[in-house]
């Protein structure tokens, strides 16, 4: 599949793909990114970002790295970061939806 195949994304897809778009991060890190980003709209429970999670491995969207510097408590844990093809899809999803907010505000200062 080309990455517009993937468009367009759902808001947990988008949420993460923006978490990891700029520093790797643990399954725990991108809960806390997420939540902190839509203001406590979003918060995912640690099964739907497991399962997204897997998905977006198995489709190539993001890689899982070993953690460089585990301690005790993050031993067991992977760091995820996107893949070119996750950054790929991400930025067609950011122009789509920059597109639509043109279009919107064009729309909307018509009518005044």
């Amino acid at each position: 599949m080309e990455a517009q195949d993937y468009l367009p994304l759902t808001e947990t897809s988008f949420f993460i793909l923006l978490s990891l778009a700029t520093t790797p991060k643990h399954g725990y890190g991108i809960i806390k990114d997420v939540e902190l980003m839509s203001t406590g709209r979003v918060v995912l429970a640690a099964g739907t970002l497991y399962t997204a999670l897997r998905r977006m491995l198995e489709d190539g969207w993001i890689e899982r790295l070993e953690d460089e510097n585990p301690n005790q408590e993050s031993r067991e844990r992977k760091l995820y970061m996107l893949s070119d093809f996750g950054h790929q899809i991400f930025q067609l999803e950011t122009k789509r939806l920059q597109s639509m907010l043109h279009l919107t505000r064009t729309r909307l200062n018509e009518r005044q």
